[in-house]
């Protein structure tokens, strides 16, 4: 998959077919678009596209007013993002980055500058409920009108739903939010993960008795947080690339540090003996939250904080260790 940072140069643009949106978790409503729009893609004989934006349109809005909080919880990385989307099918991305420019374009503009002359649209697929352009103003009426003027198709999908409930990035966030991964795990069509590369940490983990592989998210507001049972991919090579089980901690750490850095710490159950102790490092690792045990804890000394991680170990343990939940 081609990957853009912004629209591409002249000489690549070529036509396409086109879906929009922020594609935050690729959950399985999106995936049913993205499915819809690889068919449409193929039987015309033009690349599937994706655009999308970062940061997220209401990220950028929430700071310009001065209130961050109020931002969307971010369900993936752009790097989860970017694997998720390749694993549908998606032949090429771009990736325009959302500010004050961008969110001033009239909805025809947006269309002219972006869709058309950017692009090269062909086919423009939309959600049923897409706005844009300035103020919101544009919706899937003005673009079909604008896509029959300009030449290019326009077609809508319906929400998709599993079990009677819409299928949205919101929802996903709410399941997290709730700790419900097995929710979140209906909506996703696959268990949540968080993949980053490892990196070395200030070693408390192994001071503890229980040595921690870090993992940055690079957003300050995760829509999960808190302790979790895990499994660990690609810590194994070749045939024997088996997921580890593994507890992780996922926050701000608020025992050792609280300074809103966000981690994902993982501690494996069964550690690679061939890996040796520094062989984790490096490594870019797909981590997938199945369970959550609790919210993170603030606790009042370094031999509480050891005893509290000894027994999430043991509650991760237990929990693989029931039939229900064997590799």
């Amino acid at each position: 998959m081609q990957v853009f940072r912004g629209l591409p140069p002249v000489v690549q643009r070529q036509p396409c077919a086109l879906t929009i949106g922020n594609f935050d978790g690729v959950h399985r409503g999106h995936q049913a678009m993205l499915s819809m729009l690889v068919h449409e893609a193929r039987q015309r004989g033009l690349p599937a596209a994706v655009l999308t934006f970062e940061p997220h349109p209401r990220d950028f809005f929430a700071r310009r007013g001065g209130r961050p909080e109020a931002a969307p919880t971010r369900v993936s990385t752009l790097r989860d993002g970017v694997a998720a989307l390749a694993d549908c099918g998606v032949d090429r991305l771009v990736v325009l980055r959302f500010d004050a420019a961008l969110a001033a374009l009239s909805a025809t503009d947006f269309i002219g500058q972006v869709l058309q002359d950017g692009m090269q649209s062909r086919l423009v697929m939309v959600g049923d409920d897409f706005r844009f352009g300035a103020g919101r103003k544009g919706d899937y009426a003005l673009l079909d009108a604008e896509g029959g003027r300009r030449g290019f198709d326009v077609a809508r999908m319906m929400s998709f739903e599993v079990h009677g409930l819409r299928v949205s990035s919101s929802a996903v966030r709410a399941a997290l939010a709730a700790g419900d991964m097995l929710r979140a795990s209906a909506l996703l069509g696959r268990p949540y993960t968080v993949t980053a590369r490892a990196s070395h940490g200030r070693k408390l983990g192994r001071e503890l008795g229980f040595p921690t592989l870090n993992l940055r998210f690079s957003h300050a507001r995760p829509a999960a947080s808190g302790i979790f049972v895990a499994r660990v991919h690609g810590l194994q090579d070749g045939a024997d690339d088996r997921p580890v089980p593994a507890v992780a901690s996922f926050g701000v750490r608020p025992t050792v540090e609280d300074a809103g850095r966000v981690l994902l710490e993982v501690h494996c159950l069964q550690w690679p003996q061939a890996l040796g102790p520094e062989g984790g490092y490096g490594r870019c690792l797909r981590v997938e939250l199945l369970h959550k045990l609790h919210d993170e804890l603030k606790y009042d000394s370094l031999e509480a904080l050891r005893q509290g991680i000894a027994r999430d170990v043991e509650a991760a343990r237990a929990w693989f260790g029931a039939p229900a939940n064997a590799d």
